[in-house]
Protein backbone atom coordinates (compact mmCIF):
# COMPACT_ATOMS: atom_id res chain seq x y z
CA UNK A 1 0.00 0.00 0.00
CA UNK A 2 0.99 3.52 -1.07
CA UNK A 3 2.11 5.44 2.10
CA UNK A 4 -0.30 9.09 0.93
CA UNK A 5 0.61 11.17 3.60
CA UNK A 6 4.38 11.09 1.89
CA UNK A 7 3.29 10.79 -1.62
CA UNK A 8 1.40 14.02 -0.99
CA UNK A 9 4.36 15.87 1.18
CA UNK A 10 6.81 14.78 -1.84
CA UNK A 11 4.59 16.17 -4.47
CA UNK A 12 3.68 19.54 -2.67
CA UNK A 13 8.07 19.95 -2.54
CA UNK A 14 8.23 19.36 -6.35
CA UNK A 15 5.34 21.81 -6.99
CA UNK A 16 7.00 24.51 -4.78
CA UNK A 17 9.94 24.03 -7.09
CA UNK A 18 8.13 24.34 -10.10
CA UNK A 19 6.87 27.53 -8.80
CA UNK A 20 9.92 28.58 -8.09
CA UNK A 21 11.39 27.59 -11.54
CA UNK A 22 8.39 29.74 -13.12
CA UNK A 23 9.78 32.91 -10.64
CA UNK A 24 13.27 32.00 -12.03
CA UNK A 25 11.65 32.53 -15.55
CA UNK A 26 9.90 35.90 -15.06
CA UNK A 27 12.99 37.40 -13.37
CA UNK A 28 15.01 36.31 -16.46
CA UNK A 29 12.28 37.86 -18.59
CA UNK A 30 12.22 40.90 -16.57
CA UNK A 31 15.73 41.05 -16.39
CA UNK A 32 16.49 40.96 -20.37
CA UNK A 33 13.99 44.23 -20.18
CA UNK A 34 15.57 46.59 -17.18
CA UNK A 35 18.64 44.98 -15.98
CA UNK A 36 21.87 46.29 -15.98
CA UNK A 37 23.38 43.06 -16.96
CA UNK A 38 22.62 40.42 -19.34
CA UNK A 39 21.03 37.93 -17.11
CA UNK A 40 20.90 37.57 -13.33
CA UNK A 41 24.50 37.37 -12.69
CA UNK A 42 26.24 38.30 -15.51
CA UNK A 43 27.04 42.11 -15.64
CA UNK A 44 29.45 41.91 -18.48
CA UNK A 45 31.00 39.90 -20.90
CA UNK A 46 34.70 39.69 -20.87
CA UNK A 47 34.39 43.59 -19.61
CA UNK A 48 31.91 44.57 -22.03
CA UNK A 49 29.10 46.23 -20.57
CA UNK A 50 25.09 45.53 -22.26
CA UNK A 51 24.81 48.88 -23.07
CA UNK A 52 28.57 49.05 -24.61
CA UNK A 53 27.68 46.72 -26.64
CA UNK A 54 24.33 47.86 -27.58
CA UNK A 55 26.11 50.63 -29.11
CA UNK A 56 29.43 48.63 -31.02
CA UNK A 57 26.39 46.39 -32.11
CA UNK A 58 22.48 46.49 -31.35
CA UNK A 59 21.83 43.41 -33.51
CA UNK A 60 24.07 40.84 -31.33
CA UNK A 61 21.97 42.68 -27.73
CA UNK A 62 18.75 42.22 -29.79
CA UNK A 63 19.52 38.78 -30.56
CA UNK A 64 20.65 38.18 -27.26
CA UNK A 65 17.73 39.49 -25.94
CA UNK A 66 15.36 37.40 -28.24
CA UNK A 67 17.55 33.81 -26.82
CA UNK A 68 16.75 35.10 -23.36
CA UNK A 69 13.43 35.73 -24.10
CA UNK A 70 13.20 32.01 -25.54
CA UNK A 71 14.53 30.41 -22.46
CA UNK A 72 12.50 32.35 -19.74
CA UNK A 73 9.52 30.74 -21.95
CA UNK A 74 11.10 27.42 -21.70
CA UNK A 75 11.95 27.09 -18.72
CA UNK A 76 8.51 29.11 -17.50
CA UNK A 77 6.81 26.25 -19.59
CA UNK A 78 8.71 23.62 -17.81
CA UNK A 79 7.80 25.08 -14.62
CA UNK A 80 3.99 24.98 -15.20
CA UNK A 81 4.07 21.60 -16.89
CA UNK A 82 6.19 20.33 -13.32
CA UNK A 83 3.32 22.00 -11.27
CA UNK A 84 0.49 20.40 -13.14
CA UNK A 85 2.22 17.08 -13.21
CA UNK A 86 3.57 17.06 -9.54
CA UNK A 87 0.09 18.43 -8.30
CA UNK A 88 -2.47 16.51 -10.04
CA UNK A 89 -0.63 13.34 -10.90
CA UNK A 90 2.34 13.06 -8.35
CA UNK A 91 -0.34 13.76 -5.30
CA UNK A 92 -2.57 11.11 -6.62
CA UNK A 93 0.27 8.42 -6.39
CA UNK A 94 0.80 7.96 -10.25
CA UNK A 95 3.85 6.91 -11.29
CA UNK A 96 3.71 8.22 -14.94
CA UNK A 97 3.00 11.21 -13.50
CA UNK A 98 5.74 11.29 -11.21
CA UNK A 99 8.38 10.32 -13.85
CA UNK A 100 7.35 13.01 -16.30
CA UNK A 101 7.56 15.31 -13.84
CA UNK A 102 10.98 14.18 -12.81
CA UNK A 103 12.53 13.84 -16.93
CA UNK A 104 11.09 17.43 -17.39
CA UNK A 105 13.38 19.44 -15.15
CA UNK A 106 16.44 16.71 -15.86
CA UNK A 107 16.29 16.90 -19.52
CA UNK A 108 16.49 21.09 -19.01
CA UNK A 109 19.21 20.75 -17.11
CA UNK A 110 21.81 18.23 -18.72
CA UNK A 111 21.32 20.60 -21.51
CA UNK A 112 21.52 23.85 -19.87
CA UNK A 113 24.07 23.46 -17.26
CA UNK A 114 27.20 21.98 -18.61
CA UNK A 115 28.03 24.67 -20.33
CA UNK A 116 28.13 26.98 -16.93
CA UNK A 117 31.66 25.19 -16.54
CA UNK A 118 32.88 25.52 -19.92
CA UNK A 119 31.97 29.42 -20.30
CA UNK A 120 34.61 31.93 -21.85
CA UNK A 121 32.55 34.82 -19.76
CA UNK A 122 32.56 35.78 -15.82
CA UNK A 123 29.50 35.64 -13.74
CA UNK A 124 28.68 35.55 -10.27
CA UNK A 125 27.74 31.81 -9.46
CA UNK A 126 25.71 32.61 -6.78
CA UNK A 127 23.31 34.75 -8.39
CA UNK A 128 23.36 33.03 -11.91
CA UNK A 129 23.16 29.29 -10.79
CA UNK A 130 22.18 29.83 -6.73
CA UNK A 131 18.35 30.02 -7.82
CA UNK A 132 17.52 27.25 -9.72
CA UNK A 133 20.39 25.07 -7.97
CA UNK A 134 18.05 25.84 -4.44
CA UNK A 135 15.37 24.77 -6.47
CA UNK A 136 16.45 21.68 -7.92
CA UNK A 137 17.60 20.31 -4.48
CA UNK A 138 13.77 21.25 -3.51
CA UNK A 139 12.59 19.47 -6.26
CA UNK A 140 14.78 16.41 -5.53
CA UNK A 141 13.89 16.07 -2.28
CA UNK A 142 10.28 16.46 -3.00
CA UNK A 143 10.77 13.88 -5.97
CA UNK A 144 12.42 11.49 -3.45
CA UNK A 145 10.47 11.47 -0.86
CA UNK A 146 7.10 10.93 -3.00
CA UNK A 147 8.95 7.73 -4.82
CA UNK A 148 9.56 6.32 -1.76
CA UNK A 149 5.75 6.52 -0.65
CA UNK A 150 4.64 5.52 -3.71
CA UNK A 151 7.09 2.33 -3.57
CA UNK A 152 6.39 1.53 -0.52
CA UNK A 153 4.33 -1.66 -0.33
Amino acid sequence: MKNKVQVQKGALLMAIAAVAFIGYAALFFILNFSGSGFELGVDALNGTTRDQLMRFNPAVMYYIGHLHLATAGFIAATGIAVFALSWYGVRQGLMWAWVAAVLAPVVGLAVALPMHYFHLFSHNWVLHLGPIYLATAIFVIGALISLSGMRRK
